[in-house]
């Protein structure tokens, strides 16, 4: 299986902190750049030698989190970036009473705190949804970084107004599509995702533990909505949303359901 192939390391780890913020690990034998494993990936387009060579040069360390461990949180400051060699996390924000809206999910070769390299505090938090392992560099590194590789510069352009792209498509959900077409744009953009990465399975399926809540949270939808449309949907066999896997058996039908545009046959930058 192609995410075997891509993400089939993990090392021991030793335990320590982001700064401040939040507790991680940090891996003791990190990837050679060289080695990354998100050069083998089917939807990711592979950096060149001196590319390579040069992310070696910034790259300070590899660190990991578990399942729902906070990456980043929401007004804080950080002194750094990553990029997700493994695993799946979200963008959410929270509101003071605890309500919180997810804006987008994070998958390998997304880059995690863009905002921080422009000197302010994060808007939104990070959350792991499954086990991270991340690539960490110094977001002052990347000031050097878009002046010595202009090209690497402007891939970073790339993914901020890709992720844009996608926010776009979630924003239509929320003001105008009815709670099925909600759920099933959100599937099929999840696995469409997942099979660019290597991460999904035979037959459009993606183990991801994703509870209802979380899906109401993306969708603007209550949690007795959430449940009634999913099974609705597992009844049509256009979606079958497990709390352990999703499955879109038919990936034309749902996008032509959900008006979703699949992605391009082209390969995502990562840095």
């Amino acid at each position: 299986m192609l995410f075997d192939k891509c993400f089939n390391r993990r090392d021991e780890v030793d335990h320590q902190g982001v700064g401040a913020e939040k507790p991680m690990f940090e891996i003791a034998e990190p990837y050679a750049c060289q080695e990354c494993p998100l050069q083998d990936c089917p939807g990711l387009r592979p950096l060149d030698d001196a590319q390579q060579a040069y992310m070696q040069t910034v790259k300070q360390a590899e660190v990991s989190f578990e399942r729902g461990d906070v990456v980043l949180k929401e007004g804080e400051e950080t002194d750094h970036l990553f990029t997700i060699l493994d695993g799946v996390a979200i963008r959410y924000l929270e509101l003071e009473d605890g309500r919180r809206q997810i804006i987008n999910f994070m998958f390998p070769g997304d880059l995690v705190g863009l905002q921080g390299a422009f000197d302010e505090a994060l808007s939104h938090s990070i959350e792991a949804v499954l086990p991270l392992r991340l690539c960490r560099f110094r977001r002052s590194d990347f000031v050097h970084l878009i002046k010595e590789h202009p090209r690497l510069g402007f891939d970073i352009t790339w993914l901020a107004a890709k992720e844009e792209n996608a926010l776009e498509g979630h924003i239509v959900s929320l003001g105008q599509r009815s709670a099925r077409e909600r759920v099933v744009y959100l599937a099929a953009w999840l696995l469409d995702r997942a099979l660019a990465t290597g991460i999904a399975r035979d037959g459009n399926k993606l183990s991801m533990a994703i509870t209802q809540s979380q899906i109401a949270d993306m969708l603007g939808l209550s949690l007795v909505h959430t449940n009634r449309t999913i099974k609705s949907l597992d009844r049509d066999g256009l979606v079958e949303w497990s709390s352990r896997e999703i499955c879109v058996p038919d990936m034309a039908k749902a996008a032509k359901f959900a008006s979703f545009e699949r992605s391009e046959k082209g390969h995502r930058p990562f840095v």
